[in-house]
Order: structure tokens, then sequence, then C-alpha cells
């Protein structure tokens, strides 16, 4: 598989998100009843808007980022990945210190899991939500196909099957690869963050996922995979 980018050039990423509530009665009721609208078009029958309540986050409308986790190769020979997580609870500082990165290394080319569907828009709306101004490589509008620097191995994996969905989990599992999924799942995300009160967990969780993506990169690229002993992390809470 042919991949333009060089694995230097490239920040592999991914973003926890959770509603911005804990409950859906302590949401603002003009926004509880936009929810209630919301919701249903895909509510099951008997189910009310605080029933799935727990998947207000997915939707950037009414959920929040709470981490995003970066992965950068330092080095080819040997393989070296360097990890980084932003996480806290105030969201527009987390935003602020990430756009901060991008508009450092304006050359970089983003990459994630799913990420044309959900991290690159998500962020970029919270951002907009936030009035902090996006950053070149998530503005694309107007821009040509051929200078869009987003990878999504999600899409790479389709091979132009629009209909196909596969997980990271499933397809780190089929490659061969360590799953991310060895501790918590994205079900749980919010669980953890308000009850737990736990971000660190959630932080290394979201770099496993990063991990992950690194590695399903690489293995299209066809280049060494990155073992236990080819990465280590840095972590920068947020206030």
């Amino acid at each position: 598989m042919k991949i333009d980018d060089r694995p230097e050039d490239i920040f592999f990423i991914d973003i926890e998100t959770v509603p911005q509530n804990a409950t859906f009665e302590e949401m603002d009721p003009a926004l509880a009843s936009l929810w209630e609208r919301k919701s249903s078009y895909f509510r099951k029958e008997g189910e009310e808007a605080a029933d799935v309540y727990d998947r207000a986050g997915i939707y950037a409308e009414f959920g929040k980022i709470i981490c995003i986790s970066v992965g950068f190769v330092e080095s080819m020979s040997p393989v070296r990945l360097r990890l980084k997580s932003y996480y806290g609870d105030d969201e527009k500082d987390l935003l602020r210190s990430f756009s901060e990165l991008l508009n450092r290394y304006k050359n970089k080319t983003l990459c994630a899991h799913n990420g044309k569907e959900f991290d690159f828009p998500y962020i970029a709306r919270r951002m907009i939500i936030q009035d902090l101004p996006i950053p070149e490589v998530l503005d694309n509008a107007g821009k040509k196909p051929w200078e869009v620097k987003l990878i999504d191995t999600l899409d790479l994996w389709k091979f132009g099957d629009y209909k196909h969905f596969t997980s990271l989990s499933l397809l780190t599992n089929i490659l061969g690869l360590p799953t991310p999924k060895d501790d918590i799942d994205g079900s749980m995300i919010a669980s953890v963050y308000y009850e737990e009160k736990n971000l660190e967990r959630i932080a290394r969780y979201c770099e496993k996922d990063v991990l992950a993506v690194a590695r399903v990169l690489f293995r299209f690229m066809r280049l060494p995979e990155i073992g236990e002993a080819d990465y280590d992390s840095v972590t920068f809470p947020q206030k």
C-alpha cells in the first residue's frame, strides 16, 4: 500500500469524549430539549432521552473532549515512538494546547482510525464551539483532495468499500497486533471520568489506541513492527 508521507511526518492521534454533564437531569433545559429531539432518531421503543444520554459524548454538540493523545516517530533506525497526552476538565485549555502543537509542526499529517468520521471533525467542531481558531491541517474548506493532510486507517482498510466498518480492536486482532482494549473500552469512558474521576487511566487507554493506530499504519506501509520496548510516554495534564 503506497502512502506518500514518511512515518516521521505523521502525528498519530486519538481522542476521548464524554457527555457534557454527568446525567441528563443536569443538562441545560434548552439543550436537554434538543437532545430529546436528536435522540428520537435512534431511541428504541420505550426508551426516554435520559436512557440514552450516555451516548451524547459521541456528538460534538452534546459532548466534550477530555483527552487527546498524540504519537510521533522520533527515529526509524531503530524504531522509536513517543506518546504525549493532553487531558483535563477544561476542554478549552486542552484544545488550545493541542492547537499550539499543530501550529508548531504545520507540515505534519494527522492519522487516526475512523478519523475522518469522528476524531478530525469532532476536534474542529469543539474548537469552533470553544471560540478557538482551527489549525490549518484540520481546516479543509476549499482544499483540493491532494492538499488534505489526513490519514484514516479505517478508510485505508475499506479499500473503497463504503459499507464496511472495522473497529480498531478487530483490526489489530486479525493483523496479530497487541490489542488496545486490555483495560477499558470506549463505552466505559464516561463512568471512569464522572464516577472514578480517573483521567490518568483514560489517558493511558487513549495512548494505547494511538499506539495501535501507529502499528496498523506501519503494517500497511510494510515497516518494522513497533515493539513493547520501542515507545515511551509523557503526559501534559491540563489545569
